[in-house]
């Protein structure tokens, strides 16, 4: 699994993010981890130095075998409330599209009537 991690130029990229951006994916999509080829976590101020909430946005793009990349954006107050947000957003997605894969509609389970 290759995660690859952007910053804005406003945003300080640090070995301390980049490692607590890559533990907090591998335990989130540690379930996933055969499926998952890619991510792409991306992480910028808004508004740079005026401040102001929800103006850090995460983008976080998860490609997987099989099926078309999942993107989500967050915006929060901070980094690591951004980047959670994100990352349940993108679970969800994930999720949902592996299962629409796995059981599409047109397949429901045939019910077998045994009469006893």
């Amino acid at each position: 699994m290759n995660i690859e991690i952007r910053t804005a130029k406003n945003i300080h990229n640090s070995e301390r993010l980049i490692t607590y951006v890559r533990e907090e994916l591998i335990q989130e999509f540690q379930r996933y981890s055969e499926r998952i080829t890619h991510f792409l976590v991306h992480i910028s101020d808004e508004n740079g130095d005026k401040g102001g909430d929800n103006d850090i946005r995460c983008m976080v793009e998860v490609k997987a075998a099989g099926i078309k990349p999942v993107v989500v954006t967050h915006k929060a107050k901070n980094i690591d409330l951004s980047l959670h947000g994100a990352i349940d957003r993108v679970k969800r997605s994930l999720e949902h599209v592996l299962e629409k894969k796995e059981h599409p509609r047109g397949h429901q389970a045939r019910i077998i009537d045994e009469e006893v």
